[in-house]
C-alpha cells in the first residue's frame, strides 16, 4: 500500500508552542503535519526533531518522539492510518526533543530500541532536569548494528561512534531507501555539538563520509532539523555540504588558535568562514570546537 498525501496529512493544522533547538530563539509556531516520502515511509514535523514513520498494512515503525503534545498528535494520526500496534518504537538519540513524547509512544509500541548509551544519556539529562517521570527509556539497546524484518521492509540501525553525541543512531529504511540521520544531519543550521554527552566533530565528519557512501546515489535523508522554512528531507549532496562544513569550521578554529587568538575572540563570528548560509549564531559549535581542538589527552 503506498499512501496517498491526504492520507498521511494531519486531520488538522495545529498551531503549537514554539520551540528552537540550542539557538535560544523564539521562531513563528510551526503547524504539524505528515507527509509522505517514499514506499510507506514519511515523516511527521512539529515542534522538536524530525519524527520518522514506516505506515504499512504489514508494519508500523516510529523514529523519535519530539515532545508529548506533539507526540498525542502524530499518535492520533497514526491510529486513524493504521490499527496496528507499533512494531518498533526507536530513538536516534537521547535529546529530550527526540524523546520528550517516549512516554505517549511507549504504551502503543512492541518494542523500544536505541543504541545502548542512550537511556543512560537520557537518564543524565532527566535527572538534571527533574524530568524522570515524563520519561520512557529503550528497553532494548544494541553496541554497534541492529536489524529487524517488519513486513515487507527490513529496518537497521547502525552506530559509528561519537558524533553529535555518544549515542547516535543512523537508521536506514532499507526498501524504501531512506535513512534518518537523527542530528547527524542539521541541513543548513548551526547544529548542536553535546560535548557532554560525548560528541566528537572528527568523527562526526567521518560519520557524514561513511553514511554517504555506504548508500545508494537516490537515498533520501532525513535531517533532525533543517533552516526555517526548508524541507528536513536531503540529498547526499547536502550530506556533504554538511561535512564540508565541520572540515571549515575545524580549519578555522585550528588557525586561529594557531595565530594566537583567545576563545572569546575565535567564537565572535557571524557565521562559519564560508557558510554564511547556515541559520541560528555559531558560537556554540565554534565553542565546541575550540574545547575540541584544545583537549588535553
Amino acid at each position: 500500500m503506498k499512501l496517498s498525501r491526504r492520507d498521511f496529512l494531519a486531520t488538522s493544522s495545529v498551531a503549537i508552542g514554539t520551540f528552537s533547538h540550542a539557538l535560544g530563539q523564539t521562531p513563528p509556531a510551526p503547524q504539524t503535519s505528515f507527509d509522505p516520502l517514499r514506499a510507506n515511509v514519511g515523516i511527521f514535523t512539529g515542534r522538536g526533531g524530525t519524527i520518522g514513520m514506516l505506515v504499512a498494512p504489514d508494519g508500523l515503525v516510529v523514529v523519535d518522539t519530539q515532545f508529548a503534545d506533539t507526540a498525542k498528535i502524530a499518535l492520533g494520526n497514526l491510529k486513524q492510518m493504521s490499527p496496528r500496534q507499533i512494531d518498533f518504537l526507536i530513538n536516534t538519540h537521547h535529546h529530550g526533543d527526540h524523546t520528550g513524547g517516549n512516554v505517549v509512544f511507549r504504551s502503543a509500541a512492541a518494542k523500544h530500541v536505541a543504541h545502548r548509551n542512550v537511556p543512560a544519556l537520557q537518564k543524565t539529562q532527566a535527572a538534571s532536569a527533574k524530568s524522570d517521570a515524563e520519561q520512557a527509556y529503550a528497553d532494548t539497546t544494541y553496541d554497534t548494528t541492529w536489524s529487524a524484518k517488519v513486513g515487507s521492509e527490513t529496518v537497521s540501525m547502525k552506530y559509528y561512534g561519537p558524533g553529535h553525541t555518544s549515542g547516535d543512531s543512523v537508521v536506514t529504511f532499507q526498501n524504501a531507501n531512506i535513512v534518518h540521520m537523527g542530528d547527524l544531519m542539521f541541513y543548513l543550521r548551526n547544529p548542536r555539538v553535546d560535548r557532554g554527552a560525548g560528541a566528537s566533530i572528527r568523527n562526526w565528519i567521518v560519520t557524514l563520509e561513511s553514511v554517504a557512501k555506504e548508500h545508494p546515489a537516490d537515498t533520501i535523508y532525513i535531517a533532525g532539523h533543517a533552516k526555517v522554512n526548508l524541507p528536513v528531507n536531503v540529498t547526499r549532496a547536502d550530506l556533504l555540504k554538511f561535512r564540508d562544513y565541520f572540515s571549515g569550521l575545524l580549519g578555522y578554529v585550528q588557525k586561529s588558535i594557531a595565530s594566537g587568538r583567545s576563545a572569546a575572540e575565535i567564537v565572535k563570528v557571524a557565521s562559519v568562514p564560508g557558510f554564511a548560509d547556515y541559520e541560528g549564531s555559531p558560537e556554540g559549535t565554534i565553542q565546541a570546537a575550540y574545547e575540541e581542538l584544545t583537549a588535553k589527552g
